[in-house]
């Protein structure tokens, strides 16, 4: 009788939890945003910067931010894709558009950004750039392990710092200003076969927590977001489920949290994914959720070497 006690007590307990968890999403995704209690965009400033812009989540920003107000700055590696973006998004939205093409992978471009940057009124920054692995790979197997390691710091971990070391000043001399920086649900759960995509995540999850306190009497807003899987290249799905958003859905819903989450899903299904992992960590063995992720993204890594293969044979 005792130890069904202390069962259903803990089931309450985890109950309790889930459910408050919950209610604190449903605040932060729709009822902050109902009551106006999230960031103004329009009194921010002209001009909005996105990084990697030509691109999932990054394009989405884009036009959404456009469909605003905001002039927007593109920055990513592809000229004629930067091109065509920057017209589109003009067309439809008749905004001002700045178009940058330099490869963050690279560490000699930033004179270049702070230059071309320097006198705008930039009202929003969005840190969306990144790469990840092709696939999943044991970190002494990557192809190229020297040069792959390089590329995602310089494109994960220095342009954040190194953008935000650009537009920051400038927003606190205004006294307003948002910056977005895009992290991943893996920097929160173990990333076997992703070990420097996860850690580079979890780079920008701390370093925003910090940059956020430091200027939050400022009148600068710094959101860390932490999405789940979002319909783009880089996740290579292609069609929107309930639980996997298309770029629009995600970007839509995540504005609505700006100033009223340090850190945030941003996306009401990804808050669940989030609790449930939250929940597993703190009440279940730590071997039991990598477990699972091990066996999923061994997965993963089998129909990819799989794929590989067969490419040559053909």
């Amino acid at each position: 009788m005792m130890w069904e006690a202390v069962g259903k007590a803990a089931v309450a307990v985890v109950a309790a939890r889930v459910l408050w968890s919950v209610i604190k999403g449903i605040y932060g995704c729709f009822i902050a945003s109902l009551l106006g209690l999230n960031v103004n965009l329009k009194k921010l400033g002209d001009w909005a910067v996105v990084t990697g812009a030509t691109d999932g989540i990054g394009k989405a920003y884009v036009f959404e931010l456009a469909r605003r107000g905001f002039n927007i700055v593109l920055i990513s590696r592809t000229p004629y894709k930067l091109q065509n973006v920057a017209a589109e998004v003009s067309t439809k939205y008749k905004t001002e558009t700045r178009i940058i093409d330099v490869d963050f992978t690279k560490t000699d471009i930033y004179e270049r950004l702070e230059r071309e940057l320097r006198d705008l009124d930039i009202g929003v920054l969005v840190n969306n750039v990144g790469m990840s692995y092709d696939f999943p790979e044991y970190f002494l197997q990557l192809e190229g392990c020297a040069r792959m390691c390089e590329n995602l710091i310089n494109c994960n971990i220095r342009s954040l710092t190194e953008m935000t070391r650009i537009v920051l000043p400038g927003m606190i001399e205004r006294g307003r200003g948002l910056v977005l920086n895009l992290s991943s649900l893996s920097s929160t759960i173990p990333a076997p076969f992703l070990a420097v995509y996860g850690a580079s995540k979890s780079y920008v999850r701390s370093f925003s927590e910090s940059i956020c306190e430091e200027v939050a009497e400022r009148g600068v807003t710094v959101q860390c977001l932490v999405p789940g899987f979002v319909v783009s290249n880089m996740s290579r799905i292609r069609r929107p489920t309930l639980m996997v958003p298309s770029a629009t859905a995600y970007v839509r819903a995540s504005l609505r949290t700006a100033g009223v989450e340090k850190q945030t899903a941003g996306y009401f299904m990804h808050k669940i994914q989030t609790y449930f992992i939250e929940v597993a960590r703190s009440y279940l063995p730590g071997c039991f959720l990598t477990y699972i992720v091990v066996k999923q993204l061994k997965g993963f890594r089998a129909r990819a070497h799989k794929k590989k293969m067969a490419a040559k044979t053909d």
